[in-house]
C-alpha cells in the first residue's frame, strides 16, 4: 500500500501533460425550456443534502436533479478559488431549486499539498466537505502563504514516514489550527492525516480522473457528462440557464 501511495503522490503533478488529448469527450451545450423547481423533503433544503459518490466526489443537492454539474477542482488552484469566491453562493441557490446538483471531485493536481488539504475537508461529516473546500478557496492567500514562503519545511515533512508526513506538515503550516477554527478538531485532523489507506484512495481517484476521464487542468466543469467551456461563474451561469435552470 505504501509503495502505491508514494507513486500516486508523485503522479498527479504530471497528469496535466499525460492526460492531454487522450480521448474524445462529448461536448456541446445543453439547451432546453425552463425546468420547474423540485422541492426538497419537508424540513430540509437541498444545499444541506450531501453524499459521497462512487467516483470519489461529494454530491450536494437533489441526487435526481435533471442538471448534474461536476467540478474537478484543486484546492491549490487560484482559478478554482476565484470561482468559489464569485460563484459558491449563487450556485447553491440553483442547487436549492432541486433542478441542479453539484458534485465536487477534488483533483490533486499539485500532489501532496492538495491531498493534505483535501483530506482535512473530508475529515468531518459529508455535508461539510463542500463548505470546507469553499473556506479553503475563500482564504486562498492564507492557505498558500506558508507553503510558498517555507517550501523547504514542507518538503522536509514529506520525507518523514508516510503515516507522519501529512500530520507534521499540517501542524507546521498552521492547517490544523485553520480547520480547528472551522469544526475539525486537532485530534480529528491528526487522525485523518495519518490514515494512509484513505490518502491512497484519494490519490488514486486523481490518477483515474486524469487517465480515464481526460481531466487535464482545474477547474474543469461537466454538465450531464458534457464538457463545459467555462471556468468562471460569469461564464457558467448562462450555460446553466440555457440548459433549463432558472
Amino acid at each position: 500500500m505504501i509503495k502505491t501511495l508514494r507513486f500516486a503522490l508523485a503522479a498527479p503533478i504530471a497528469l496535466a501533460l499525460a492526460a492531454c488529448g487522450s480521448g474524445v469527450e462529448e461536448t456541446g451545450e445543453i439547451e432546453g425550456e425552463a425546468i420547474a423547481a423540485i422541492p426538497a423533503p419537508e424540513g430540509t433544503e437541498w444545499r444541506s443534502t450531501a453524499v459521497m459518490t462512487e467516483e470519489g466526489g461529494t454530491l450536494v443537492g437533489n441526487p435526481d436533479a435533471p442538471l448534474k454539474l461536476v467540478e474537478y477542482g484543486s484546492l491549490t488552484c487560484g482559478t478554482c478559488a476565484r470561482f468559489s469566491m464569485e460563484g459558491a453562493e449563487p450556485l447553491m441557490e440553483y442547487v436549492d431549486s432541486g433542478v441542479v446538483s453539484f458534485e465536487l471531485r477534488q483533483f490533486a493536481i499539485h500532489g501532496p499539498i492538495d491531498l493534505l488539504l483535501g483530506r482535512l475537508t473530508q475529515c468531518g461529516p459529508v455535508e461539510a466537505v463542500v463548505p470546507l473546500s469553499d473556506q479553503v478557496w475563500q482564504n486562498f492567500e492564507t492557505i498558500m502563504q506558508p507553503v510558498q514562503t517555507d517550501q523547504a519545511t514542507f518538503e522536509a515533512a514529506m520525507q518523514r514516514p508516510i503515516e507522519e508526513r501529512f500530520v507534521v506538515a499540517a501542524e507546521q503550516m498552521g492547517y490544523l489550527d485553520f480547520f480547528a477554527a472551522r469544526g475539525i478538531s486537532e485530534d480529528q485532523g491528526r487522525q485523518c492525516l495519518a490514515d494512509v489507506a484513505k490518502l491512497e484512495e484519494m490519490a488514486n481517484h486523481t490518477q483515474r480522473y486524469g487517465s480515464e476521464y481526460n481531466i487535464a487542468g482545474t477547474p474543469t466543469f461537466k454538465l450531464n457528462g458534457r464538457d463545459v467551456d467555462a471556468n468562471t461563474w460569469a461564464a457558467l451561469e448562462p450555460i446553466l440557464q440555457r440548459a433549463g435552470a432558472r
